[in-house]
């Protein structure tokens, strides 16, 4: 099976579509963010304060790489899709998938969360500004989307539909 990476927003259900996905499909789940938590050995503001975003970055790049190996349904970070280079390696190696949803809906979910650190470095309105601008980049980068308005099942079937799993 070849992997599929789900990206969108931070709050847009990759990693709760993608564990009902991928019990649906009998495969793995990764939480791309979790991975690289135990990968480095600091959590994700961690690892911006202490290595910077780049760092950051570059790490997801690797990780991208590491994980089309595993055939298993992968949830992004919010950023990781974002860059050309990254969407490459998915694609060439998957199927991307790009989690559509309102950011109203997203911020609902992320709101005060104090482990993205954008959520705490960024006003409501900055974070609508940031969505606005990563939208169409998710579009362009994913293989396919879907519509993430719904039950986390729903969703999940939507892409099982669209993916042809």
């Amino acid at each position: 099976m070849k992997p599929v990476y789900l990206c969108g927003f931070m709050g847009c259900g990759k990693s709760t579509v993608g564990k009902i996905l991928a019990r649906k499909n009998g495969c793995g789940f990764i939480d791309m963010d979790d991975y690289i938590v135990e990968r480095e050995g600091m959590t994700i503001p961690q690892i911006f304060a202490e290595k910077g975003e780049k760092y950051f970055r570059d790490t997801e790049t690797a990780v991208i790489g590491e994980l089309a190996e595993k055939g298993a349904v992968i949830a992004c970070g919010g950023g990781a899709m974002l860059k050309k280079e990254n969407a490459e390696i998915a694609s060439e190696n998957g199927i991307v998938v790009y989690i559509d949803i309102p950011f109203e809906v997203c911020y609902g979910r992320i709101s005060g969360d104090t482990n993205r650190p954008l959520v705490m470095n960024n006003t409501k309105e900055q974070l609508e500004e940031i969505y606005n601008g990563r939208a169409p980049v998710y579009r362009e980068n994913s293989t396919t989307a879907v519509d993430g308005n719904g039950t986390a099942e729903e969703v999940a079937e939507r892409i099982a539909e669209a993916i042809k799993y």
